[in-house]
């Protein structure tokens, strides 16, 4: 639990850098963070927001309000954390617009985050998770 919290606050003190890298670790924790995230607010969504705005519980058409918010808030982390995990591998960011391109794009912009860092590159050295 302590690198889910580690990745979290590491990738939201870095909002918006698109400069340096991301472990491995970092962008995975981060990820997971993400989904758990997003599925208690879809929850809360179901439960609580969707019934406040006149739509049964759970009712597709009451939208997910809460949800769109907190998804809209971590674009840019999103992004920044995946360049930064790019540049770990010793990829340029832009890069990342490869994942444009349906199905095929995005699984090899998962094949590159899997890969290993490399060692010191044109982006920095590499620092262990949690020291960078």
């Amino acid at each position: 639990m302590n690198s889910l919290y580690l990745a979290t606050r590491t990738v939201l003190s870095k909002y918006a850098t698109f400069s340096g890298r991301a472990s491995r670790p970092e962008l995975w924790w981060w990820f997971l963070a993400l989904f758990i995230l997003l599925a208690i607010t879809s929850l809360i969504d179901g439960a609580l927001i969707v019934p406040m705005i006149g739509f049964e519980a759970f009712q597709e058409q009451g939208g997910q309000p809460l949800s769109f918010l907190v998804a809209l808030a971590v674009v840019l982390p999103n992004i920044a954390v995946g360049v930064r995990r790019l540049h770990d591998t010793g990829r340029s960011g832009w890069w990342l617009l490869l994942g444009l391109v349906p199905v095929v794009g995005t699984l090899v912009i998962i094949y590159f985050y899997v890969q290993p860092s490399e060692g010191e590159n044109g982006y920095g050295t590499p620092q262990p998770f949690g020291l960078g």
